[in-house]
C-alpha cells in the first residue's frame, strides 16, 4: 500500500502517518524508488495509534502501549496502570472545565448586557 491507500484505511491524514514514521512509531519499507510501502501490519498500527490518540493518549504513552501491544509476555496491569494514570489526568481536566464552566455562567448570569458600561465579567477578568 501507498501513503493514501493507509491513510484512507486508517482515517489519518498522509502528514500524521509520516510524522509517526519520523518519531518511529512506525517503520514502513522503502521501494527502491524509495517510496514507502506500508503492509498490512503497519495499517493496524497506524490504526492502533489513531484510536489510542482518540482517546488523548499522549505520544508518549502511545509509544508504550504499542510497546506492551506488541509484548506478548506483557502483564495486563502495565496496560491497566497507563489507563488508570491517563483516566486520572481526564478526570482532573473535567474537573477544570466543570469549574470554568461554572465561574463563567454565573459571571454571564450576573451581566444585564445592556448598553451600560457596567460589566461584571470585564471586571472579574480585570481582579482576577
Amino acid at each position: 500500500m501507498n501513503i493514501s491507500d493507509v491513510a484512507h484505511e486508517t482515517g489519518l491524514p498522509p502528514k500524521t502517518i509520516r510524522y509517526y514514521e519520523e518519531i518511529g512509531l512506525i517503520r514502513p519499507l522503502r521501494d527502491t524508488n524509495g517510496y514507502r510501502v506500508f503492509r498490512q501490519s503497519d495499517s493496524h498500527k497506524l490504526a492502533f495509534l489513531g484510536r489510542a490518540r482518540a482517546l488523548g493518549f499522549s505520544i508518549e504513552d502511545c509509544r508504550k502501549l504499542m510497546a506492551l501491544y506488541e509484548d506478548q509476555d506483557r502483564a495486563s496491569s502495565d496496560v491497566k496502570q497507563l489507563a488508570q494514570e491517563h483516566l486520572a489526568q481526564i478526570d482532573e481536566k473535567i474537573a477544570q472545565l466543570q469549574s470554568m464552566q461554572a465561574t463563567l455562567r454565573h459571571l454571564v448570569r450576573e451581566c444585564a448586557g445592556d448598553a451600560r458600561p457596567d460589566c461584571p465579567i470585564l471586571r472579574d477578568l480585570a481582579e482576577g
